[in-house]
């Protein structure tokens, strides 16, 4: 069994991520996306649990991804899931350098997990997490740029904010 491991921030979880995630769920026997655990309050729009609850619901249909959130190396979560694969999406030229050279960083930290890119969807190849927060931010319609679960959660969340 091919486990394969999709780790990221996913704050938040976007269209792009979800078409990443399910053409990998196509590829190898299960997928496991890792959203990066993190303890500064500041930096995150969403807390762990709820990217974790987010991420669950928009893959729901997908039998063989589950979610599962991790603190340290992404190699030693690797190693630690067995995971063979490492599960990274491209969207633009600026992307393939930082991939790179995080995959041979990687090889050289855990030479048994091999570093797999998969370029976005022309559709999607354009949306990022920054993006979507300024403009959920600014009130402007995000649907279909993020999941609907995920949509319904940034409303709130900048509704919160602004109360």
């Amino acid at each position: 069994m091919v486990i394969a491991l999709y780790p990221g921030s996913f704050d938040p979880f976007t269209n792009g991520h979800l078409d990443i995630a399910s053409r990998a769920a196509r590829l190898f026997d299960q997928l496991i996306i890792a959203p990066v655990y993190s303890n500064s309050k500041g930096r995150r729009l969403f807390s762990n649990e709820e990217r974790v609850e987010m991420i669950e619901e928009a893959v729901r249909e997908y039998p063989n991804i589950r979610v599962e959130s991790y603190t340290g190396l992404t190699v030693d979560f690797a190693r630690q899931l067995g995971a063979k694969v490492m599960v990274r999406g491209l969207r633009l030229v600026g992307d393939f350098e930082y991939e790179l050279q995080l995959a041979q960083n990687n090889r050289v930290l855990n030479p048994g997990v091999e570093t797999v890119c998969i370029p976005t969807s022309p559709g999607v190849g354009f949306i990022s997490s920054t993006q979507i927060k300024e403009l959920a931010e600014g009130g402007e319609s995000i649907a279909d740029l993020v999941p609907p679960n995920v949509a319904a959660r940034l409303v709130q969340a900048y509704a919160r904010q602004g109360s």
